[in-house]
Order: C-alpha cells, then sequence, then structure tokens
C-alpha cells in the first residue's frame, strides 16, 4: 500500500481484496486465511461488491406482470383521510408542510382531492400520520367467453331485433 521496498512482505485482507502488505501497512488489513471461496461447510461464501451489484440489477431488469391478480390503488377519499389525521395530530396545515419538507400549497390541493400523490409523497404522509393510504385492489378481469353476465349496457342493447 505505501510502495516501500521491503524484503519480507504479509499477504493480508484490505476491504475484500488480497494484498500483500510490509509489516507497517499490515496493521490496516485483516489476517488472510486461504482463498476466501473456500468456507466451512453451510458458511455463506462472501459475495464481491460487483456480484451484489449485477444481483440488483438483475432483481431490477425484471419483467413486471402488469395484469397481476391485486396490486396496490390508491384510496378514493384520501385527501379527507389526509385532513383528519393531520387534524388529530393537532397541526395546521403549514406546520405540517414544514415538516415533511412540502409545500402548504401541495398540501392544500391534496385535501381537497385535486392533487393525486405520488408513490414518494404517499410514503412520506404514510409515514408522518400513520395512515394507509393504499389498498389492494383484485382485478375483475374475466377471461373471454366467461359465464359473467353484465348489467350494463352491451351490443344486444343496440341491435334491432324483428
Amino acid at each position: 500500500m505505501c510502495g516501500k521496498e521491503v524484503p519480507v512482505t504479509k499477504p493480508m485482507l484490505v476491504e475484500g481484496t488480497k494484498l500483500s502488505l510490509c509489516p507497517n501497512c499490515a496493521r490496516f488489513g485483516d489476517e488472510y486465511k486461504g482463498s476466501a471461496t473456500k468456507t466451512p461447510a453451510g458458511a455463506p461464501v462472501p459475495k464481491s461488491v460487483i456480484e451484489e451489484r449485477l444481483q440488483r440489477r438483475e432483481r431490477r431488469m425484471q419483467t413486471k406482470d402488469v395484469y397481476a391478480a391485486s396490486t396496490m390503488e390508491l384510496i378514493d377519499n384520501y385527501g379527507k383521510v389526509v385532513k383528519a389525521a393531520r387534524e388529530a395530530k393537532g397541526m395546521d396545515i403549514d406546520e405540517f408542510a414544514k415538516s415533511i419538507l412540502e409545500r402548504r400549497g401541495t398540501i392544500a390541493r391534496l385535501e381537497a382531492n385535486d392533487l393525486v400523490p405520488d408513490d414518494k409523497l404517499i410514503n412520506k404522509l404514510e409515514t408522518a400520520l400513520d395512515i394507509v393510504l393504499k389498498e389492494e385492489i383484485q382485478s375483475g378481469g374475466q377471461a373471454a367467453g366467461g359465464s359473467k353476465k353484465s348489467d350494463g349496457m352491451t351490443l344486444s342493447n343496440f341491435i334491432r331485433k324483428e
């Protein structure tokens, strides 16, 4: 590490990397004991930073099923829920907006249901007010040829039968 020419070096692990260090620099590392991949049975194999990043990238790049059976949706009366929770905590709009680092107008529009919050703002509101603003919605999609009858208008309502 220091670059000195010394007659004897010692193999050491410094932040997961094997280095041959002089006796003076050896205090910055841990004792190197064989190969990092050789571990006792059942012990986890240490991962490198690159492997961890590749695994995270792989998880992030996986395709998502947009037709999944259930999704999380914002509740219909989110404005009333936020206002009631804020008032229950005894805070006015200005105090609350400052506490979550948002503008007063944003909170006022949100409580009036004029603004649909993004996920980041929803998380802020949920943690600050101890409320739940998202609910699980089951998809009501029916496969073609299903036996479910619709109570609404269908094409047969517009066809003249003589």
